[in-house]
């Protein structure tokens, strides 16, 4: 039986955890990502936002000094830049000399750290440096400035960061329980869609698991399941259907094969035992032998025929393709029957030309089936008709007898292995019903195919060949005539 492993080492985690794991995960990188994100676009709304007051502050200050003329007394200057920073809380400067020599200092923290930074000519965000003092946070910036006089100075521009701090800390914090409850929420609701959407295949598990060898009637609904689902389940009644037919066909077979196996056991027996029950004489012994050597044929012809039949089922027969041609082997196995043929009073004919190629043994031996057949059931002083169709691809051979007509169910099953379509048939005792299934399954070794037709008396066994491929289709026996 074939089965299929996964290889060593490899986990065997179930359908829903695969899901799950993939979902956890995918939420995960998603939302570090989105909370990375948004922390980086807070920090930069707020350096943004600090970059804009010091710029207030910066223009205010450099606006002061150039209104102050060179001369101003340095108490004016000093409360006239203290008022540079009113409205702004939080915000610090300072201004150095380009020798770092304070010429104002502003109440608040020590700006000497950014004496250490380059002095940048414009205010932007990015050039904001950060530091922290006295347990504060700050940063800030050194601009470049002048005097009224034309002098270069140092502006140390600083505001505090702890309140933007604060808050973004809180915010940080908010946002990742926010997303931990949602990814927890979103794994929940995962988990109850994948169960719910599982609820199906565990309703078809169950009914599958219902049918067994007596119950192969069974057959599941495709209406009733999700419409991703309704392929698998036709499948699987297709499937169910095909393994109810085998079952039966194995069934009948094994029944059958008891059958036809009974019989002549048991005349081998009964005419063992009469020999056995008295003396007799030598040409007695003789006849019992004949007897039983009939008996012996008949088993080795059907034990042959089952072991033929089956090494064609597992593709084991593969045939050995020539060139025939059809009227000549016709013609050659006309000679054979035609003693057969004139004492049951029924003529041969043949109409028609073609060629193929095929395995001469093989298709000699399906005709000789077809023709005995024929024969033997063909009504005296009627005609048997052989037609040979020619077409670009395939050959079609109609094999038409006249005889007793047979029923729909009859031709349903007359290529079935041990079948007979009337035990009471004349002939049928001296046959083993394997003929037409052999037949059958030549014309599938040739990748060909074959039907039946009965219509007012009128039988009709229709061939399809390929010439040189594996492309078949029937030739149907429409609209037969009776020739003559």
């Amino acid at each position: 039986m074939l089965s299929l492993k996964l290889p060593q080492g490899r986990s065997r985690l179930s359908l829903a955890g695969r899901v799950m794991l993939l979902v956890g995960l995918t939420l995960a990188l998603s939302f570090l990502l989105l909370g990375t994100v948004i922390d980086h676009l807070m920090r930069q709304h707020f350096a943004r936002q600090d970059a804009s007051e010091l710029a207030v502050v910066a223009e205010s200050v450099r606006s002061i000094l150039a209104q102050q003329p060179p001369e101003a007394e340095p108490a004016r200057l000093q409360a006239a830049l203290q008022r540079a920073v009113v409205g702004h809380h939080g915000v610090y400067f300072a201004l150095y000399s380009r020798t770092d020599h304070p010429l104002y200092l502003a109440q608040g923290p020590d700006l000497d750290p950014l004496l250490r930074t380059q002095v940048q000519s414009r205010l932007d965000p990015e050039l904001l440096q950060p530091w922290q003092a006295q347990g504060h946070s700050y940063r800030g910036i050194a601009l470049s400035s002048t005097l009224s006089d034309g002098q270069e100075v140092k502006l140390l521009l600083a505001g505090k960061m702890d309140f933007h701090l604060q808050f973004i800390a809180k915010f940080r914090q908010t946002l990742w329980l926010i997303m931990a409850c949602a990814w927890l929420l979103t794994m929940i609701s995962a988990r109850l869609a994948i169960t719910w959407g599982h609820r199906p295949l565990l309703l078809l598990s169950r009914q599958i698991r219902n049918i067994s060898a007596d119950r192969l009637d069974i057959r599941l609904q495709p209406e009733r399941v999700p419409a991703e689902l309704k392929e698998l389940v036709v499948a699987f009644n297709a499937m169910i259907t095909q393994v109810e037919s085998g079952f039966r066909r194995l069934t009948h077979f094994s029944a059958d094969i008891a059958h036809e196996l009974r019989t002549p056991l048991t005349n081998l027996a009964t005419q063992t035992q009469v020999a056995l029950s008295q003396s007799r004489s030598n040409d007695e012994y003789r006849e019992i032998l004949y007897s039983g050597l009939e008996e012996y044929e008949r088993l080795t012809k059907m034990v042959g025929d089952m072991l033929w039949l089956a090494k064609t089922d597992n593709g084991l027969i593969v045939p050995n393709l020539t060139r025939l041609t059809l009227q000549t082997e016709i013609l050659a196995l006309f000679d054979y029957f035609e003693p057969w043929a004139e004492e049951a009073g029924v003529q041969l004919t043949l109409a028609g030309q073609a060629s193929l190629q095929g395995d001469r043994d093989m298709l000699r031996r399906a005709l000789s089936n077809l023709l005995a057949n024929a024969i033997k059931y063909s009504q005296a002083h009627t005609r048997i008709s052989v037609t040979l169709e020619q077409g670009p691809a395939l050959v079609g051979i109609r094999i038409t007898n006249q005889g007793a007509p047979l029923t729909q169910a009859q031709l349903a099953r007359l290529f079935d292995r041990f079948y007979r379509a009337d035990p009471a048939r004349p002939g049928s005792g001296d046959s083993s019903g394997l003929g037409l299934a052999i037949v059958k399954s030549i014309m599938e070794v040739h990748k060909g195919s074959i039907s039946v037709d009965s219509h007012q008396g009128l039988t009709c066994f229709s061939l399809s060949l390929p010439r040189a491929s594996v492309t078949a289709s029937l030739y149907k026996c429409a609209n037969v005539q009776y020739p003559g």
